[in-house]
């Protein structure tokens, strides 16, 4: 994989809110923005973002953590209260945290309000929170993360994947909402990304990545899993202007997945997997 290269400046003086940015495609996501000038509030639901926060600020960057969980109502109104306190405004919001409940026949109630609370309803209210922080600038730009699991059946997956699926719907209705506000929301769809998801998937396995990336690489058109970093370029473009006529729909970030045959019918037994 080549080593991304940074728009030098393309984010210089705009402000930014990833949740879930603490590692994976969110870390990927925060890092690429501060590398383009951005500054950049994050969530986590752990002390790693604490260190993530440490990382980059000595790098140089400036960013903000704030320790929570999207689930929590009162949460998501104050990460957008601190980033307006620290930078008094807000460019751009990228909705990653989610929370990844893989249950089918045994889900409980628990599991799918958890699923649900945590991604399609924390999205929302996000978006509703930034609202009138958007408008003040004159517009914005929101990127959802959701999923190849929002297309397919995957076994033992119905709410991460109906969660995921309500997130595209969902973004749709938000960009027609927010057109007015001059502010695009827009989706994209990662295939299998190393993330901790997948990495404990491939320990658990047996073999670890080794064994496991080039099995799982078969779902890809490049016989790989993909990198967190990625899933950053196109999430950026989507924020950029270089995207400025673009609102309403998803960009599959999937090395091909959702252009091939269906899994489980190749060589190796299928697993369900994703971002």
């Amino acid at each position: 994989m080549k080593e991304r290269q940074a728009i030098k400046d393309r984010f210089k003086n705009k402000v930014a809110i990833v949740t879930g940015g603490s590692s994976g495609i969110g870390r990927a996501i925060m890092e690429e923005l501060c590398r383009e000038g951005a500054c950049v509030a994050f969530s986590g639901i752990s002390d790693i973002g604490h260190a993530t926060a440490k990382d980059l600020s000595s790098a140089g960057h400036d960013v903000l953590f704030c320790k929570g969980d999207m689930a929590d109502e009162t949460f998501c109104k104050n990460i957008v209260k601190q980033t307006l306190a620290k930078w008094s405004k807000i460019n751009y919001l990228v909705n990653n945290a989610f929370s990844f409940t893989a249950k089918g026949l045994d889900a409980t109630t628990e599991d799918w309000l958890r699923v649900f609370t945590v991604g399609p309803i924390g999205y929302a209210r996000m978006v509703q929170n930034v609202l009138d922080p958007m408008k003040q600038q004159g517009g914005g730009a929101i990127v959802n993360m959701s999923s190849i699991s929002a297309f397919v059946a995957q076994v033992n997956r119905w709410t991460y994947n109906a969660a995921k699926g309500a997130v595209n719907t969902m973004t749709k209705c938000m960009a027609l909402d927010l057109a007015k506000y001059d502010i695009r929301v827009n989706s994209v769809s990662p295939g299998w990304i190393w993330t901790r998801e997948v990495c404990k998937a491939a320990e658990s396995a047996g073999g670890g990545r080794p064994k496991w990336d080039p099995v799982w690489g078969e779902y890809h058109m490049f016989g790989r899993c993909g990198e967190p970093v990625e899933c950053a370029g196109p999430t950026l473009f989507l924020l950029s202007d270089d995207a400025s006529f673009i609102t309403g729909t998803d960009l599959p970030i999937d090395a091909g997945y959702q252009s091939m045959g269906p899994e489980g019918l190749g060589k190796t037994t299928a697993f369900a997997g994703s971002e």
